[in-house]
């Protein structure tokens, strides 16, 4: 023993038939997390696996994607979430299938007025 504590993590209750079901229907933040809780890892532990992959996530954009403050969107993060459903094991395609399509970017543009 070195003395040093380690920190517990809640695994909470999720069941692999509540995660089914959440990679079925989402949403995506509520999925991520339950695989996540499933898996019994911690973020930064997901994030060094992510790295061995070539996957540069910070441990913040992580966070910000489980608690539905933000999503994956670009090219990058897109690569890094097919990395992430590896890590996670979780079917291919799972995780991303539910993000849905692209937001718009750029300048707000209200539906069915012409676009300058």
């Amino acid at each position: 023993m070195t003395g040093q504590q380690t920190r517990t993590m809640d695994r909470g209750n999720t069941t692999g038939s509540d995660l089914g079901q959440l990679l079925e229907t989402g949403p995506f933040a509520e999925a991520l997390r339950a695989a996540i809780r499933a898996r019994g890892l911690g973020l930064e532990r997901i994030r060094y696996r992510l790295h061995g992959k070539g996957a540069t996530v910070s441990l913040a954009t992580l966070s910000h994607w489980q608690s539905g403050r933000c999503r994956p969107e670009r090219a990058e993060s897109l690569r890094a979430l097919k990395n992430l459903e590896e890590v996670l094991g979780v079917p291919d395609g799972s995780l991303r299938r539910l993000l849905g399509p692209p937001r718009p970017r750029g300048p707000y543009h209200q539906p069915g007025q012409p676009l300058p």
